[in-house]
């Protein structure tokens, strides 16, 4: 899938106007019809079975739903679980463009990836109340990339309260294995199943505390792609497995050296020391000489979290890249203003560019992760920052990781947070 682009100046993209808040609109009957129409040849193709538990709870009722990010069948999925059920879509502001008021029309309520948005609040409130729309939501915000849960805001259980509805839960099994964000939209034939359960009813969103909830979401958001593959010996036999597979792995975990990684075929190489693993057809790795120290990726990629966490605390961790600088002021294009500078360090992100017009700071308590992608649009991997009504969308022009990025963002916020913490408890 591909998003419109367009070339122009920063300063003619600063002068147009922006986007008019506008109320959501409750799908109607028709076109929740063929959207479940048009999912239905996909999920034929991978045998797609779902289960239900204690729906009864919430039957004529709106909710709220709370599902698993893993691929583009995510919403294919969530149409056949829930049909005909009329329901709103939380969707990223950048879904919207070139394609406004069809997104309008199935129901979507835009808003930015990780950025305060009490707006997108006071849409949901008014999709419940007064449309008597259920609302479908991806709490993690963003695709995970190694098959595990993306961290979940905290204090979403305040979120569960204001809204004041019952909260189901959708859960996939196969969704990642089948199109993991880093294999390059190359699809694997894998069967695809989902649990459906209402999680929370109204009287136990009530007597619960703020905490309390949070701490079932996070139960409930606790998988692992990669060992569900292997525990229920789900095997992927495509050759192209381990194509991208640096994009998650990018710091050798033989040499330590970052940068080198390569993922090709069926393996993993570090072309620094040489070292290379077997991406196995049951998702684990396996080097072909000597030790494999991690075979479960999931285990490789919180590593590499660990280190980028003493990096930061050590004071040595910097990102320091050229990018492509593309901008979203409003609805109809992505609008590409030219080349500049990212740099992020423990103090937060600066980006600048436009021959020097552009100037623009992000600092760490902004957000508590970070909106990265892998081939975002057909386009590049993809560093997003930005206020709601101003995104920049910076593509790295050299060897630079997302990943890496994006956990490094979600480790500065969690340092700066404990800081704050202490400083205000003295």
């Amino acid at each position: 899938m591909k998003i419109k682009t367009k070339k122009l100046d920063y300063d003619k993209v600063m002068a147009l106007k922006r986007e008019k808040h506008k109320l959501p609109i409750k799908p109607n009957i028709l076109f929740r019809l063929l959207i479940r129409v048009l999912s239905f040849f996909d999920l034929i193709k991978v045998s797609f079975k779902y289960s239900k538990t204690d729906m009864d709870k919430v039957k004529n009722k709106p909710c709220l739903i709370l599902m698993n990010h893993s691929s583009f069948i995510d919403l294919k999925i969530a149409s056949a679980v829930l049909f005909p059920r009329p329901f709103c879509i939380v969707c990223t502001s950048d879904g919207f463009v070139g394609k406004n008021m069809l997104m309008r029309l199935i129901g979507c309520i835009p808003t930015a990836k990780f950025v305060s948005d009490t707006t997108l609040i006071r849409d949901m409130q008014y999709a419940i109340n007064e449309k008597k729309a259920s609302i479908l939501m991806y709490p993690e915000a963003s695709y995970s990339f190694d098959g595990t849960a993306t961290p979940l805001p905290r204090r979403l259980g305040a979120l569960l309260k204001r809204l004041d509805v019952p909260v189901v839960s959708i859960i996939t099994s196969g969704a990642f294995s089948r199109d993991p964000l880093y294999n390059g939209l190359q699809l694997r034939k894998v069967k695809v199943t989902a649990d459906v359960r209402c999680l929370l009813d109204q009287d136990q969103i009530r007597e619960k505390s703020v905490e309390e909830l949070d701490g079932i979401l996070d139960d409930a958001f606790s998988f692992d792609a990669f060992r569900w593959q292997k525990e229920n010996e789900v095997h992927i036999t495509e050759s192209f497995r381990a194509d991208g597979l640096e994009r998650i792995l990018y710091k050798c975990a033989s040499c330590g050296v970052e940068g080198y990684m390569f993922g090709k075929g069926e393996e993993l190489i570090c072309r620094k020391c040489g070292k290379k693993y077997t991406l196995t057809t049951l998702g684990e790795l396996k080097a072909c000489e000597g030790e494999t120290e991690f075979s479960h990726i999931p285990d490789w990629f919180r590593w590499q979290r660990e280190c980028a966490r003493k990096e930061i605390e050590a004071g040595e961790y910097t990102l320091d890249t050229e990018v492509e600088i593309g901008m979203l002021v409003n609805r109809k294009a992505v609008y590409m203003v030219g080349d500049g500078r990212l740099v992020h360090t423990k103090d937060g992100f600066t980006l600048t560019g436009c021959e020097g017009r552009l100037n623009y700071t992000q600092k760490p308590l902004t957000s508590y992760s970070l909106y990265a992608d892998y081939y975002w649009y057909e386009i590049g991997d993809v560093i997003c920052i930005g206020k709601r009504d101003c995104l920049y969308y910076c593509f790295p022009k050299g060897n630079c990781s997302v990943a890496k990025a994006r956990l490094a963002a979600e480790e500065i916020y969690k340092l700066h947070k404990k800081q704050s913490r202490l400083a205000a408890a003295k």
